[in-house]
């Protein structure tokens, strides 16, 4: 994790031990594949509904955690009965590898689970099109998603997607400033910004925007940045020099638009991009609008709550959110209408739970996965029908 995907050692040590509670919920979820019965229209047949599995589920998994996001595709369509093809990201093929060696020490079956390296167009496209693959389920780039969800359509596999986002924090303003700067930080620059949930957007009352986007800008100054062994280190590098690219342009051009830079845009060294905080970019500018993928946020001020929700609103993207706040009552009214798969009150937008239904709306995501809505993803519902007499 740390030698492959550039992990600083927090990180890594995470998706160590959040990887043991993902295969306890799935364990769990084995002995909970309950079927149904339901009165008919006729009163002499008896009916029930069963689930059976898709058979082969092809899994396609993508660089930024490279553990927890490998088992969490295979972990639930495995314990609804199904064998797995993986193929992950050809930047962190190792950990993939690793996990299938230690799984056959375990004892897994043999075909259980397979791992299959190469380059996406490649060994990628070759799983995605191959008849004998029933499902398919991928975490990246919308942009890759599309793609191989338009052919997998073509010979109707079962698809589930985990996509990009561009996740609006709102901060409110009845928010301690001090409390949203940490979870903030944590919410933007975790793993280098390098997380679909990554809290890119921040969205304040202009009654707080600009001493928010301050004490942010302060916070990310002092942020360490060096050796990944370090507990004390904040993260690593972007995973190539195609990202560094893309944030370097994001940041540009933010700034070239209008933006302020108080924080950042530029590289501390190597890959290691700066933590990078913007104020008041255009909401038209690409830093706002598409997922930048790095340790970059951007703080608007709005006036007032409807507007913080038109403007979290106003995205092709809807994975994640967080509220900032101690006003359960505006909270909760700001939860209820933005349009995101989770949002999260009194925390920042990068969440996760072995048991929950993690996805989105718009270009985030087709599907849902984790716990039991995994596992019903990669079943088949079957009707059974007993008439007795015949």
């Amino acid at each position: 994790l740390i030698n492959e995907g550039g992990s600083c050692i927090t990180k890594a040590r995470f998706e160590a031990k959040y990887t043991s509670s993902l295969l306890r919920a799935a364990g769990g979820e084995c002995r909970r594949l309950y079927g149904d019965t339901f009165p008919g229209d006729r009163n002499e047949r008896l009916s029930i509904v069963i689930r059976e599995p898709l058979g082969v589920v092809g899994a396609i998994s993508p660089f930024n955690a490279p553990l927890i996001l490998l088992v969490k595709m295979i972990a639930f369509p495995i314990a609804g009965g199904n064998t797995v093809v993986a193929k992950p990201s050809e930047m962190t093929p190792m950990v993939a590898l690793e996990l299938a060696r230690i799984f056959h020490q375990a004892g897994f079956p043999p075909g259980v689970f397979n791992v299959v390296n190469g380059i996406g167009r490649d060994a990628g496209e070759a799983l995605v099109n191959d008849s004998r693959v029933a499902g398919i389920t991928f975490t990246g780039s919308t942009a890759v998603g599309k793609k191989i969800a338009a052919a997998a359509s073509g010979r109707m596999a079962r698809v589930h997607m985990e996509l990009g986002g561009k996740n609006p924090v709102l901060v409110l303003k009845d928010a301690d400033i001090d409390e949203a700067v940490k979870i903030l930080a944590a919410g933007a620059f975790t793993h280098a910004g390098q997380i679909c949930m990554a809290s890119s957007r921040i969205i304040a009352e202009k009654e707080v925007a600009r001493p928010l986007a301050e004490a942010l800008a302060k916070r990310a100054k002092e942020m360490q940045l060096g050796d990944l062994h370090d507990e004390k280190t904040a993260y690593g590098p972007l995973i190539n020099d195609a990202s560094v690219a893309k944030v370097r342009s994001h940041c540009e051009a933010a700034v070239r638009d209008g933006a302020e830079l108080l924080a950042g845009g530029e590289l501390h060294h190597g890959r290691v991009w700066r933590p990078t905080v913007l104020f008041a970019p255009p909401l038209s500018c690409e830093t706002w609008t598409d997922e930048t993928f790095g340790p970059v946020t951007s703080v608007v001020a709005v006036d007032g709550l409807d507007e913080a929700i038109a403007v979290a609103n106003d995205s092709d993207f809807g994975l994640s959110a967080g509220i900032l706040s101690n006003d359960m009552k505006r909270a909760v009214v700001a939860a209820r209408r933005i349009r995101c798969g989770s949002v999260h009150i009194g925390a920042h937008s990068f969440q996760s739970d072995s048991m929950a239904p993690i996805g989105g709306f718009g270009l985030s995501s087709l599907g849902r996965s984790g716990g039991k809505y995994s596992v019903e993803h990669f079943t088949e519902l079957k009707w059974i029908s007993f008439n007795p007499g015949m």
